[in-house]
């Protein structure tokens, strides 16, 4: 029963993750016409419109005033900067690089406990960082041939989705996941139009714009929903590892859908993304197992 249910977990967040990927690749297909905070705005709507009916058909809107808890609107800014300069990137970037930078968020989120909060990290865990952060360089190659300006928001997402991830642990035990949800999808709808209605021109939306955006929020909607229920089924440890098909999935969809190949020393920094990540999830879940692991008298 509990292979079966890992099993369950592990396909769960690797539909997870090819969902966003899809999301993202709606969005990149409307950058081509339309400017990243209005596309950013355009998806917000969209997906509040396919949250609210699962939020009413749950049961949960006596749950929405929880989505204004101050340590939920806390992260929820932070997965606005870090949406902002993803959305920015990806306007200007391979979906594939752009996703590879996103991934090393883990590392600058045990970066932030050890400098902010003091908690030990240890050799072997900077070390893993530091690979972590080399791959990121390699796949950004600044100065570079290939290298972005834009590069730099690529990893300014990372930090944004690190700062969101610690303030997650500050978020009440009891707020149910679709009230943080529906607190993200608003705060970066209003920061989206805010942005928009500040430094972009508006272009008049069309029938191509409003079906791109309708199907991203389909698919965000439902890689919220997966990753809830792979965490839900299966432990962290056997779940988060296949957190790094995000980067699979990006490259399918650059070679698919936009015929964009990364080229090899990309490749290779995201195969050390990959490896120092698995390297630091296996290493938690080995010391974990060694806390709880009982003491022979």
């Amino acid at each position: 029963m509990a292979l079966s249910q890992n099993f369950r977990g592990i396909a769960a967040i690797l539909v997870a993750t090819g969902s966003f990927v899809a999301n993202d690749t709606c969005m990149k297909l409307a950058l081509e016409d339309a400017p990243p905070f209005q596309v950013l705005l355009m998806r917000g709507i969209a997906a509040i419109l396919w949250c609210l009916p699962v939020i009413y058909g749950l049961g949960l809107i006596r749950e929405l005033p929880k989505a204004f808890n101050p340590w939920v609107l806390l992260r929820s800014l932070s997965e606005l900067v870090a949406i902002l300069c993803f959305i920015t990137a990806l306007a200007r970037m391979p979906i594939a690089d752009v996703t590879a930078l996103g991934q090393i968020s883990p590392f600058v989120v045990l970066l932030g406990m050890w400098l902010f909060f003091g908690e030990k990290v240890g050799g072997l865990r900077l070390a893993l960082v530091g690979v972590g952060i080399t791959g990121a360089l390699m796949v950004a190659q600044p100065g570079g041939v290939a290298s972005s300006p834009f590069a730099i928001f690529g990893f300014l997402t990372a930090v944004g989705a690190a700062f969101r991830d610690i303030l997650s642990r500050k978020v009440p035990a009891r707020t149910p996941a679709l009230a943080v949800t529906f607190s993200t999808l608003l705060i970066v709808m209003l920061g989206a139009l805010a942005m928009s209605l500040l430094f972009e021109a508006q272009v008049e939306p069309t029938w191509r714009h409003a079906g791109l955006m309708f199907i991203a929020g389909f698919f965000l909607m439902c890689g919220h929903s997966f990753v809830f229920m792979a965490y839900r089924m299966s432990p962290a440890r056997v779940v988060a590892p296949f957190n790094y098909a995000f980067m699979i999935w990006a490259v399918l969809s650059g070679l698919i859908v936009f015929n964009q190949v990364p080229n090899g020393l990309a490749i290779a920094g995201m195969a050390l993304i990959m490896a120092a990540g698995l390297a630091v999830v296996i290493l938690e879940g080995r010391t974990r197992q060694g806390a709880v692991a009982p003491v022979e008298l």
